[in-house]
């Protein structure tokens, strides 16, 4: 068979609130139901997401997540920040909801991660495989996000982080850019959530 389509249905606590977000993110409401079971269903272009609503769920002990493949993930990050921008007045980084800021690795950037008010973890990853990291700096970049980024264990990425800083030369390319994630990953651990 061919054409086959999979499309992940989320819990939250909340389809309104839900539905709010993804819009502010550039996505219609495409189906909302309230009864007999609340669901409400988005789309922005060929990315569809279904939630449905849960009494007395708790985002932040949730395990939902889905991956969604892109052609361009800098260019859904920065529509999905300043979607994020015009209604916050920033880009939301730390506690729910939050999302995380795509890295450059080797002039491309990497996927992203979009947390979203039920908790669910929407990963976005390019439709390519990224290049491989060049420099020791570049793979202590990686195993940071993965650790902070991809599972939430911001305290970790930043000791991986701040370890390879302290013994990088300062002449890497990507030198700036860890300082930057650094000074984020600092950000999402004092912040309140």
């Amino acid at each position: 068979m061919a054409n086959e389509l999979t499309i992940p249905l989320l819990p939250c606590p909340s389809i309104d609130e839900i539905a709010s977000f993804y819009q502010m993110l550039g996505f219609e409401i495409t189906y909302r139901q309230t009864r007999p079971n609340p669901h409400v269903a988005l789309r922005r272009d060929d990315i569809n997401l279904h939630f449905f609503g849960m009494d007395g769920y708790d985002p932040a002990q949730s395990y939902s997540t889905c991956l969604v493949i892109v052609a361009d993930t800098g260019e859904l990050f920065e529509a999905f920040a300043a979607g994020m921008r015009s209604v916050h007045g920033k880009l939301l980084t730390s506690g729910i909801p939050r999302m995380t800021r795509p890295r450059l690795r080797n002039d491309r950037y990497t996927g992203f991660t979009l947390v979203d008010p039920g908790g669910n973890w929407i990963r976005i990853h390019q439709a390519d495989k990224a290049p491989e990291a060049q420099t020791k700096l570049a793979k202590a970049m990686e195993n940071a996000a993965r650790q902070a980024d991809a599972r939430g264990d911001e305290r970790q990425g930043l000791k991986i982080l701040e370890g390879a800083l302290k013994r990088a030369s300062g002449d890497e390319p990507e030198f700036q850019a860890a300082q930057e994630y650094r000074d984020e990953l600092i950000e999402r651990l004092t912040s309140p959530s």
